[in-house]
């Protein structure tokens, strides 16, 4: 049902976890207590056998009991049709999310951030209300940005979508387009004015995933997870109704529902490290045998520190973004992401050479976004996928060289 200031979903059927907000501790209690109560035993080793389609029915029913207590979309603001949650109680969330080792929700990535994003910037009421209120009925979105060469310089895309009376006629490629095979909707941006240049004649688009055209080819990965996907687009037709505002501004578009993803999912992944750390820890206050070792206790406490230091440092942006986005630091993100992705390899690498030879099995795994939980080799693999997420790491090194820290061009 639409109102005047965007899209109200259904309410909670249990406010529990939500009524207790401005009670931190009752807050954590009732959250704690409803992970307990709500994440199946074994879950994760169950997943890591089941089919694509087992996966897909198992992060709708996550979504679907997320939704039950409002916390999907607790973090959207109440002009979204969430409940506005401060980021303190979002960042008590996502601890005991990681504490009770609980799925998240990696499907859903750009459905609960970027989607809404883009469409209360630059929707329609009639676009905010149909795919924003399909969001919360579990609609899985991927998004169209990357292509073979223009993936860190967005700007270089060759995309075209050319105008021809109700529709456009989209051609070109795209890649890494995680969950790609199981999505409904794509956000796609392409070029309107195949003349134009870098940042401008860009538009964005929805992208109906059936529509006739449309190829995908899954991406193997090393670990044995297959969710990134080619996509090819030949003469495929989109309604014109479905560009996202008007022509040539899907750059800006682009860059606003780019940055709503960022902060809470490096939280939420950093958590899960410091857990893991954390109980590797009791593991060796235990007696574990590698804990004798002081090549392996040096380096497990240089990690140990730098994973709490970097949860204080997580803290800090989200604290200041919320308090003050205008003036809140820019290259923040930046140097968390590339402290992550290196803290991340040097931790699984260490558990694999702990654990010997036992430590170089792969076992099948689920997705998760790369936080480690004791799978030694497919978390060191995994660990990699960092060094290209989010911006490859040498990019974002040159970026920080030359926008902050002044330097000139080698």
């Amino acid at each position: 049902m639409m109102t005047e200031i965007g899209v109200r979903p259904a309410p909670a059927t249990d406010r529990s976890i939500l009524d207790t907000r401005h009670d931190p501790a009752a807050f954590r209690a009732a959250v704690r207590a409803w992970f307990a109560r709500t994440v199946p035993a074994g879950w994760r080793q169950q997943q890591a056998h089941a089919s694509e389609e087992e996966q897909n029915v198992f992060q709708r029913w996550w979504m679907g009991e997320l939704n039950k207590v409002g916390m999907a979309s607790a973090h959207w603001p109440t002009a979204w049709g969430g409940e506005e949650l401060e980021i303190a109680q979002q960042i008590i969330f996502y601890e005991e999310m990681a504490r009770a080792g609980a799925p998240n929700t990696a499907a859903y990535v750009v459905s609960l951030n970027q989607v809404p994003a883009t469409m209360f910037n630059a929707g329609t009421p009639e676009q905010r209300e149909r795919y924003v209120g399909g969001v919360l009925a579990g609609d899985i979105w991927c998004q169209g940005f990357s292509e073979p060469n223009a993936g860190s310089d967005l700007a270089a895309l060759r995309t075209s979508a050319i105008r021809r009376d109700d529709v456009y006629v989209v051609n070109g490629q795209k890649i890494w387009t995680s969950n790609g095979r199981i999505s409904k909707h794509c956000l796609l941006l392409a070029r309107t004015d195949p003349e134009s240049s870098r940042h401008k004649g860009m538009s964005m688009f929805v992208m109906d995933m059936d529509t006739p055209g449309i190829t995908l080819r899954p991406i193997r990965q090393s670990n044995g997870q297959a969710e990134f996907n080619e996509m090819f687009l030949d003469d495929v037709e989109i309604p014109a109704a479905s560009i996202i505002g008007a022509e040539g501004q899907g750059w800006l578009i682009a860059q606003s529902s780019l940055s709503s993803e960022r902060g809470l999912m490096i939280f939420e992944i950093a958590e899960r490290l410091r857990c893991f750390l954390r109980r590797m820890l009791e593991e060796a206050r235990g007696g574990a045998a590698w804990w004798a070792d002081d090549q392996h206790r040096r380096e497990f406490t240089r990690a140990y520190t730098e994973a709490e230091a970097l949860a204080i440092m997580i803290r800090a942006m989200l604290e200041q973004n919320a308090h003050d986005a205008e003036v809140a630091s820019q290259s923040a993100p930046m140097y968390i992401k590339l402290h992550f992705a290196q803290l991340l390899q040097r931790v699984t690498e260490l558990m694999v050479r702990v654990h010997g030879l036992d430590g170089q099995e792969m076992e099948p795994d689920v997705a998760t976004n790369g936080a480690p939980h004791g799978n030694w080799m497919y978390d060191y693999v995994t660990s990699w996928s960092w060094t290209i997420a989010g911006g490859t790491n040498e990019i974002i090194r040159n970026i920080v060289a030359e926008r902050i820290l002044g330097l000139p061009r080698g």
